[in-house]
Parts: C-alpha cells; structure tokens; sequence
C-alpha cells in the first residue's frame, strides 16, 4: 500500500509542477478566454478605461484584486482605489491605510488615484452593518471625481466571507440600481471554496474550464505570470498582517 500513496504523492507534486509552468508560461498577465475580451478598449478618443475598484479594508487590494490590478494595468487602463474604510479594528487604520499607498507603489497605482475613507458609519469589524446606501452616495462621488466607466468589486459572498466585503457588494449593486445614467460598467471577483482557494497553481486548469463552460454570465480567469509582484505588494502590509 506504501507505494500506491507515494505514487500519489509524486503524481500531486508533478500536477503542482506542469501547473505553476502553466501560470509562469506567459510573459505577460493573460486571460482565459481569450474571446470575446474581457474589459476591452473603449471606442473613440478615450480607448483605455478608468476603473474603480472599491474595497472594505487596506490590504484587500493585494491579498484579492492584485492578479485583475496587474491584468488591467497591462492592458493600458487606469486603476483607480476606492478604500472604505482604514481597517481600524485592531486600532491599526494609520498603519494600514499607509500601508496601503505602499503597496499600490508595488501595483504602480498613483498616489493621487487611491482614497481611504474614514466615514463614522462604515468602520471595520465583523459585527459592524454598513448602510448600503451610504456605500453607494460615496462610490456615486468618486466615480464622478475620477470619470469612472467600469467598477470592480466583491461577489456576495465577500471572497472571505467578511460582512464588510458583503456590504459593500450590495453597496454597488444599490449604486448600479440608481445610477440611471447606466454609463458604468461593474465586474465582480468570484468566490471559491476553501479547497481551492488554498490549491494553489493547481486550480488553474479548474477555473479555465469554469471560464470556458460557465453560460449564465461571463466569467474569465485571468493568470498573473508574475507572482512575485502579488507578493511584493502584499509584503507593504507586513506589519499590520503579520509577514514577516
């Protein structure tokens, strides 16, 4: 029996292998699919897009959006951060809301693009209900700041689970609902199970064939060839995460 888990054991770390070279055998962030493309150029003058990724906490932007940062980065689009709140909790919202422009230095966001909010009503914490409107009033404000056609943001379930992250995901939607103008496109990044989540490089072939089948809407994975950069980015929130 030995040798049936150690092949095993050498088939899963073969898998981890072919899929990490999968992951790194782009030269550049890439897509699946392909076609039809996610967030293409705007037609006319103004072809690259100004896109508005909203967030609960400093840190949220590396440990969940730095793979669809560096993909839209690379596609000459303007990123801009709408941070609700300084993630004070654990009293650490200075440390974390500098933090913040650090790794957005890494993710080579300006300074001038990226806001942290520090509203009375919307403050970190997982028994903290932030009104969804008062979400929407303050994304309605920047994206008229910015001139934003496209936002990005949580699915329902909040990738972790959050309630802050879930809130402002219905705070969107409520924004989506009112905006009459109906001249901002919205994306939102899709939850996992804990299996996958934490499947590594493995998961590639999974979400690619996800991208390929799914039909109810369009869905893509979108593959960071350069690891790395996550990292660096997430490296800037050491202190109030605990990196070392």
């Amino acid at each position: 029996m030995a040798w049936i888990w150690m092949v095993l054991a050498a088939g899963a770390v073969l898998l981890w292998a072919i899929s990490l070279g999968r992951v790194l055998s782009s030269a550049a962030p890439s897509c699946v699919p392909s076609s039809p493309q996610f967030m293409p150029p705007l037609s006319g003058d103004r072809r690259s897009r100004n896109v508005l990724l909203v967030v609960a906490h400093p840190d949220d932007e590396s440990m969940f959006f730095a793979p669809t940062i560096l993909f839209l980065k690379s596609k000459g689009h303007s990123i801009h951060i709408l941070c609700m709140s300084r993630g004070n909790a654990d009293g650490l919202g200075d440390t974390r809301k500098e933090e913040l422009y650090h790794a957005c230095v890494s993710l080579k966001i300006p300074h001038e693009q990226v806001k942290v909010l520090d509203h009375p009503k919307l403050q970190d914490g997982f028994h903290e209900k932030w009104d969804h409107g008062l979400v929407a009033e303050l994304t309605m404000e920047h994206v008229q700041l910015w001139a934003i056609d496209t936002i990005v943001t949580f699915d329902s379930y909040g990738v972790s689970g959050h309630p802050n992250h879930k809130d402002v995901h219905h705070g969107i939607c409520k924004f989506l609902h009112t905006n009459r103008q109906g001249n901002v496109e919205a994306w939102e990044l899709a939850s996992l199970s804990i299996l996958r989540k934490y499947s590594g490089p493995i998961d590639i072939w999974l979400s690619s064939l996800t991208s390929f089948a799914w039909t109810k809407q369009p869905i893509y994975t979108l593959v960071n060839s350069s690891p790395s950069r996550s990292y660096e980015a997430m490296a800037a929130h050491r202190k109030s995460v605990g990196l070392v």
